[in-house]
């Protein structure tokens, strides 16, 4: 495959802490989140992903801070997500230093919030947050729902019809995390993310489970633009150059 795809380092944040958990349950703290993103920036990852984990629950944001810390030595495209209700909110995410803004719940809530974002701020600057989990896995056919509040509320949406929806509506880039493998680290919903990346025209990015390179691959043979990855940067499981070496070995091209 001749297009390079974006490997995207996921930083979910509460208060002012690095978090991981497992389908965003038991958070574990892992220190200061501007520390991580300037390391990987450094070691030439192509994006940050901040993703405030409790922020729909509280109704705020929580990122101004650690964004302008960010801007201050990281030099990559940045998206902040996470209680982003409004035009204005998503501006002052934007006015911290994000370049694009991530929407689930908001969005869910009323659609036509996409287009105005789009309208405001450029469609390439919406990205349509998608918490994905499979009704019955036991029946694939039977397909995935959008979810909201990280993986604990039905939207009753089906996820290509969302997806599909939210495009027609304006939304720039998707987002697409699996809540069944999230920080499972065995592997992503491959099925998935073909589905949504054969559907849509816009950048899809993957989220949730990866593991290895081989998994960022089949993300990316699938269709995905571009994979977000977070615990195995975390943890020392692997760095963004093996990382993205091990991609390129795998016959997909990164980004340099």
């Amino acid at each position: 495959m001749n297009r390079k795809i974006r490997l995207i380092a996921r930083l979910d944040v509460k208060d002012d802490f690095l978090v991981k958990g497992i389908q965003y349950e038991g958070l574990r703290k892992l220190g200061d989140p501007h520390d991580f993103a300037r390391r990987y920036y450094e070691q030439g990852i192509d994006e940050i992903l901040y993703l405030d984990t409790v922020a729909s629950l509280y109704e705020r944001n929580n990122l101004g801070n650690i964004l302008e810390r960010t801007t201050a030595d990281v030099f990559i495209p940045i998206t902040a997500g996470g209680g982003l209700r409004s035009v204005e909110d998503v501006g002052a995410v934007l006015k911290s230093g994000a370049d694009k803004a991530a929407v689930n719940t908001a969005a869910l809530r009323r659609p036509a919030l996409i287009t105005e974002i789009a309208r405001a701020f450029g469609s390439q600057c919406m990205v349509l947050s998608i918490q994905a989990k499979r009704r019955d896995p036991a029946r694939p056919a039977a397909g995935w729902e959008a979810y909201y509040d990280n993986g604990r509320e039905h939207s009753g949406k089906d996820v290509l019809e969302w997806a599909k929806e939210a495009v027609s509506l304006g939304a720039g880039e998707i987002l697409l995390s699996s809540v069944d493998k999230e920080g499972f680290q065995k592997g992503m919903d491959q099925e998935l993310i073909a589905a949504v990346a054969g559907l849509v025209d816009v950048p899809v990015i993957a989220a949730g489970g990866a593991s290895c390179a081989e998994d960022v691959a089949a993300a990316a043979k699938g269709g995905a633009d571009a994979v977000a990855v977070g615990s195995i940067l975390h943890y020392g499981k692997t760095d963004a150059p093996a990382l993205k070496e091990e991609v390129r070995a795998l016959g997909v091209e990164v980004r340099r």
